[in-house]
């Protein structure tokens, strides 16, 4: 059994990491809070973007887009939005392995990589995956500027033909303790299907407009889909970091125990010792 004194730096070792993680739980809930925020406004914009340009590919006339265009499948590019940093769960674990499930079905077909985040980033680059770009130290503020750049990217792979379909990979925030990850086709654009009800009138020409609108309406996505992924992941790290507090004070109760028995039992050995001591001398 080990002895009252190594016991004793076991449980301030756990202590002190104790404090750590209760800190990183009340950073990371503050973080959320703000994340949360920016997810519930940004949602009706999105929301919003489609119905419009649901609408306009309705009423288009002959009027056409390279976004729009649909071709044979050759290679497929993934945008997978992982975090930078760890301690965050399962998180990360979840995404890879979705879209590692994806890629096995599809490994007889070409597959490129953007990957967002290092975490995502650094697993498929050791396993020598092609990367065809990589985004790294976004921060914990995402704004639309990178999902620009993100985007810009994107467009510029699909319209020089680079790849011919891209899926958006990211983790959805459903709750606290609920992050769902999630696949979505982002090119080329398939507005819905469903019937736009009552009529817009749309000035300058359907085709001018999806000039500005089509672009604009992919880097709304990969926005959307940064600022779900972020409130998932603060969400996530808060989750993790409350579970390892509370295994710390369970950690520190049992080594607690631990050190009253050897300390019992210390003791014990020594009035014994006492006793015997004594006996002898009689």
């Amino acid at each position: 059994m080990a002895g009252v004194r190594d016991i004793r730096r076991r449980i301030r070792s756990v202590a002190n990491m104790q404090q750590l993680t209760k800190a990183m739980k009340m950073v990371a809930t503050a973080k959320l809070r703000k994340a949360k925020e920016k997810v519930i406004v940004s949602r009706p914009y999105s929301r919003q973007i489609q119905d419009v340009l649901a609408r306009l590919v309705q009423t288009r006339t002959g009027a056409s887009h390279p976004l729009l265009e649909k071709r044979p499948v050759k290679r497929i590019g993934y945008i997978l939005v992982t975090s930078d940093r760890g301690l965050c769960g399962g998180f990360n674990a979840n995404l890879i392995r979705t879209i590692k499930e994806i890629l096995e079905v599809e490994r007889d077909a070409g597959v490129g990589l953007v990957t967002v985040g290092r975490k995502g980033n650094d697993y498929f680059l050791r396993r020598n995956y092609q990367i065809l770009a990589q985004f790294t130290g976004l921060g914990d503020n995402s704004d639309y500027n990178q999902a620009s750049k993100i985007a810009e990217k994107v467009i510029e792979l699909y319209t020089s033909g680079e790849v011919d379909e891209v899926y958006l990979v990211y983790s959805k925030f459903i709750s606290i303790i609920s992050q769902e990850p999630t696949v979505m086709k982002l090119l080329p654009i398939e507005p819905s299907s469903e019937k736009a009800g009552g009529q817009y009138i749309f000035e300058p020409s359907p085709q001018q407009m999806m000039e500005k609108l089509l672009p604009s309406y992919i880097k709304s996505q990969i926005f959307s889909a940064l600022l779900e992924s972020k409130t998932s992941e603060m969400g996530a790290k808060m989750t993790a970091m409350d579970s390892a507090t509370e295994n710390a004070k369970e950690m520190i109760g049992k080594l607690t125990l631990a050190m009253n028995r050897a300390r019992q039992a210390a003791i014990t050995k020594e009035i014994s010792e006492i006793v015997g001591g004594a006996a002898a001398l009689e």
